[in-house]
């Protein structure tokens, strides 16, 4: 008998602007979003300590950022923890305000 894997699944929640992370059934962090004009401002990002050693952080935020470049939308960080996550992934700065996208 072998143990079913646990995952993680990441979904937008435009009722209460947020990506949320789920572990499960469980609600392990989010990432709080404002929408303006044809931006997507991130302003916080939350995981329960419990879930940050499995690296539910990194899920969260690489697919709120691939949610909002399949929309055509760019990314405004004003979060420290995306603001640090994109450092470490130039991929994404075509779609980012202040690193490929200059106004």
């Amino acid at each position: 008998m072998t143990d079913q894997a646990v995952t993680a699944t990441v979904a937008r929640n435009d009722a209460q602007h947020r990506f949320e992370v789920w572990y499960g059934d469980r609600l392990a962090g989010f990432a709080e979003f404002r929408e303006r004009d044809r931006d997507i401002v991130f302003i916080a990002t939350e995981v329960d300590t419990e879930f940050t050693a499995i690296g539910l952080g990194d899920v969260l935020v690489r697919e709120a950022v691939e949610d909002v470049i399949e929309r055509d939308l760019l990314v405004v960080a004003r979060c420290p923890f995306l603001k640090g996550w994109l450092d470490k992934h130039p991929e994404f700065d075509a779609h980012v305000v202040g690193k490929g996208v200059q106004r």
